[in-house]
C-alpha cells in the first residue's frame, strides 16, 4: 500500500554542492493537465502561437519573432564575446581562493517560534528530499508494493510485499548515464541529464548536454510498456514532481560557434572582432535547443525545436546572463504532451516550493579568492553579488506561471538549499565575497511591487568560515559553519523584519546534513576534528535545541578514520525511523578500499547507539539506499540487489 507523509510535515530539506558562478533571470513552474491517451510516436504538436506565460512587471519581454529573438541574442552575445569566443585566457579561468567546498543542509516542517523542531519523514517515494509536495528524482523509487530502481542501465522493478523482494521485471534503458526516476501512480519517468553541472569551461563555453526522458507505464509491473521517449537538447539543472506533473529545467548555455583565438599572427583586439563577427553571423538554429523524439524500437522520429521563438521571453536587465533556459512540464499520464518555456538567460541554481520557484545566481569567488572569475556569460558587475528571481506556480492551471519579482542580495548563495521561502517571505543565507565581510549572513526579503526588497538581517555569522549546512523551519534557521571550530548558530525568524541571532554552539568538527527528529532535536552528519581544523572522520552527533538561546551536543558517533558521512554530499542516503526513533545513515571509508556500511542510529533520549552493518564495496557505495516501507520494513538497495534490511 502506498506510503504517506504526515500532515504535520510542511518541508524537508538539505544543500549539497557548490554552484557554478553565473548571472541569470528564468521563467519556470507550469502545471501540465490531461487524462491518460493512446500512445503515439512522432512529432509534437505545433507550439502556441502566443507564449504560455504571464509576464507580471517589464523586467521580461517578449521579442515577438524569430528575427527579433535573434537579433536580442547577437546584441547581448557582442558585448560578451572575448578574444578567446566565450571564454577567457587559462590564466583567469578558476579563482586563486577556490570555491567553497561542498555543503548540506535542510528546511523541515513547522516550527514554532523560537522552539519546536517538526520531525521529517521521507517522501511517499521513499526519497529523502528538500521539500515536503516536491518530490525529486532518486535511483530507487517505491509505492509501498513495488519497488523500482536503476542499476547498469536497467530498469527492475521489484515486489516488496512477499517475505522477501522478488524482481518481477527488468527492462533495458536507452544508452544514457546517470538514470534516475520519478514514480506517479503507475507511471515511471526516467530522467538522465547529460552535460557537466559544475563550472563553465572557460575555452569551449558552458556545454550543450542532453536530457533523456522515458516514461514506462507499470500497470503489468512484470511488463513494463514504454509509454514515451525523447531527448532534450540542454544539460538538466532541476527535476521536481508536483502531484502527477513534471518539470525539467534544462539549459542549452552559449552556442558552440566557430570562433578563434589570438595567436602570433592575430592580436586579442583582432581576435575578438573576428569573434564578435561569428556571432554575428549565428542563426536563430544556434541558440535554441531541439528535441528529438524515438520509437519503440529505439530508433529517432524525428527532430524538431524544442522551443518556438514566440515562447521565449527576453530579460531587460542589462546584467542578466547570456544563455537559453528551458523548463518542461509534462504530466506523467501524457508525457507526450510538452508544456515548454523558454527565457534567454542562463543559470545552475533553482530552487522550488510547492507553490514558488526561486531562481538564483551565486559568484564564483569567496572574500578572500584574490581572483574574481564568476562566469563566462555574466557581467562583471555581477560580481560579488546574487541575482534573484521569484515565480508563483499556479497549482491546477495548465500553464500557469508568473514572473513575480526580482532582487539582489551581496555576497555568495552556496546552492538553492541555502534558500527557503515561507509566508511570503524568502530566506537566504550567503556566505562571503568581496562584496561583504568575513562573515557569512541570513537575510530575508519580501516581494515589494515587482522587486524582492530585503527587510531583515543577521550578520557576523562565522567570522572566517564557510557556510557547511543551513536547516530552515518556519520560524527558525539553524546554520553550521566552520574553519576550526564548528559554530552551530540559531537564528529566530518568527520577525522576519528582525531576525535575531538567539544562540550559538562551537565545538570541533562539524555537520554538512542537518535532519529534525523527535522531541526539538537535530541529528547532524559531517566530519570529526581537532581543535586545529585538521579532519579526522565522519561523525554522527545529536543536538538538543530545545533551549535555542543554548544549544546543546548531546551526544557523538565517530567513525573510522578518513570515512565519509554519504548524507554531506547526498542526502539521500539518510533515514529517519520515527516509530522506531532510529536514522539509517550510510558510511564509507574513503577513497582508499571503498567499503561502505549502513550506520543504524538508535536515539534514547539525549543518548545515539550504533552498529555497523557491512552492505558494499566499491564506487557503487554512493548508490547505496535505505527506503522505507509500510508495516515498518525497510528495503536495502546496494548494487547486489534488494532485500530487506535487519534492524
Amino acid at each position: 500500500m502506498p506510503m504517506t507523509a504526515p500532515a504535520t510535515l510542511r518541508r524537508s530539506g538539505l544543500a549539497a554542492g557548490a554552484v557554478t558562478a553565473l548571472a541569470a533571470s528564468f521563467l519556470a513552474g507550469m502545471a501540465v493537465a490531461g487524462s491518460p491517451t493512446a500512445v503515439t510516436y512522432g512529432p509534437d504538436p505545433e507550439p502556441p502561437v502566443e507564449p504560455p506565460f504571464t509576464l507580471a512587471n517589464a523586467d521580461l519581454t517578449v521579442p515577438g519573432s524569430c528575427e527579433k529573438l535573434l537579433e536580442s541574442y547577437v546584441e547581448r552575445g557582442v558585448e560578451r564575446v572575448t578574444p578567446w569566443g566565450w571564454g577567457g585566457p587559462p590564466y583567469v579561468a578558476y579563482a586563486e581562493g577556490g570555491v567553497m567546498e561542498d555543503s548540506a543542509a535542510g528546511s523541515a516542517g513547522p516550527a514554532a517560534p523560537r522552539g519546536a523542531v517538526t520531525e521529517q519523514t521521507s517522501s511517499e517515494t521513499g526519497t529523502n528530499v528538500q521539500e515536503v509536495g516536491v518530490d525529486e528524482p532518486d535511483v530507487v523509487k517505491t509505492d509501498g508494493s513495488l519497488l523500482v530502481r536503476v542499476r547498469d542501465g536497467d530498469l527492475e522493478v521489484h515486489d516488496v510485499t512477499r517475505g522477501e523482494p522478488v524482481e518481477v521485471a527488468d527492462v533495458d534503458l536507452p544508452e544514457t548515464d546517470g538514470a534516475e526516476l520519478l514514480l506517479a501512480d503507475d507511471r515511471v519517468v526516467v530522467v538522465a541529464g547529460g552535460g557537466d553541472e559544475g563550472p563553465v569551461d572557460p575555452w569551449s563555453g558552458q556545454p550543450r548536454g542532453v536530457t533523456r526522458v522515458t516514461t514506462y507505464d507499470l500497470t503489468d509491473p512484470g511488463s513494463p510498456a514504454l509509454v514515451d521517449d525523447r531527448s532534450l537538447e540542454g544539460a538538466l539543472v532541476r527535476a521536481v514532481q508536483h502531484d502527477d506533473t513534471v518539470r525539467l529545467v534544462v539549459t542549452t548555455g552559449l552556442p558552440d560557434l566557430d570562433f578563434v583565438e589570438p595567436r602570433f599572427w592575430r592580436g586579442e583586439d583582432g581576435a575578438r572582432e573576428r569573434n564578435a563577427d561569428v556571432v554575428r553571423r549565428s542563426s536563430i538554429d544556434d541558440w535554441l535547443p531541439d528535441v528529438t523524439t524515438y520509437d519503440a524500437d529505439g530508433d529517432e522520429v524525428g527532430t524538431q525545436p524544442l522551443l518556438d521563438c514566440s515562447d521565449v521571453v527576453v530579460p531587460s536587465d542589462d546584467d542578466a546572463a547570456l544563455g537559453t533556459m528551458t523548463v518542461v512540464g509534462l504530466d506523467a499520464g501524457t508525457p507526450a504532451d510538452l508544456d515548454t518555456l523558454g527565457i534567454a538567460t542562463d543559470t545552475r541554481l533553482a530552487y522550488f516550493s510547492p507553490d514558488r520557484m526561486y531562481l538564483a545566481t551565486s559568484p564564483g569567488s569567496t572574500w578572500w579568492g584574490g581572483c574574481c572569475w564568476e562566469g563566462l556569460s555574466a557581467p562583471q558587475a555581477d560580481l560579488g553579488r546574487s541575482r534573484l528571481y521569484a515565480f508563483s506556480l499556479d497549482d491546477g492551471v495548465a500553464t500557469g506561471a508568473t514572473y513575480v519579482a526580482s532582487g539582489v542580495v551581496d555576497g555568495r548563495i552556496e546552492d538553492r538549499w541555502s534558500m527557503d521561502e515561507h509566508d511570503g517571505v524568502l530566506r537566504v543565507a550567503v556566505g562571503p565575497t568581496f562584496e561583504t565581510g568575513n562573515f557569512s549572513s541570513v537575510v530575508t526579503l519580501r516581494e515589494d511591487g515587482d522587486g524582492l526588497e530585503e527587510v531583515g538581517r543577521v550578520d557576523k555569522l562565522g567570522v572566517d568560515e564557510e557556510i557547511k549546512a543551513v536547516r530552515w523551519f518556519d520560524d527558525l534557521a539553524i546554520v553550521v559553519t566552520f574553519r576550526q571550530v564548528d559554530p552551530l548558530y540559531a537564528v529566530d525568524l518568527s520577525d522576519p523584519d528582525d531576525p535575531e541571532l538567539l544562540g550559538e554552539l562551537k565545538i570541533p568538527g562539524y555537520s554538512e546534513y542537518l535532519h529534525p527528529i523527535s522531541g526539538d532535536r537535530l541529528i547532524g552528519l559531517g566530519q570529526d576534528a581537532t581543535l586545529q581544523g585538521r579532519l579526522l572522520g565522519a561523525q554522527a552527533a545529536l543536538f538538543d535545541v530545545r533551549d535555542l538561546t543554548d544549544p546543546r551536543q548531546t551526544d557523538l558517533v565517530r567513525y573510522r578514520s578518513g570515512s565519509v558521512a554519504g548524507a554531506a554530499s547526498d542526502p539521500r542516503q539518510f533515514t529517519w525511523l520515527p516509530d522506531r526513533q532510529t536514522a539509517l545513515a550510510v558510511v564509507w571509508d574513503g577513497w582508499e578500499g571503498r567499503t561502505g556500511w549502513v550506520s543504524v542510529l538508535e536515539v534514547d533520549g539525549d543518548r545515539l547507539t550504533q552498529r555497523l552493518v557491512e552492505v558494499e564495496h566499491g564506487a557503487d557505495v554512493t548508490d547505496v539506499r535505505t527506503v522505507p516501507l509500510p508495516h515498518g520494513r525497510v528495503a536495502l538497495v546496494t548494487s547486489s540487489g534488494v532485500s530487506f534490511l535487519d534492524l
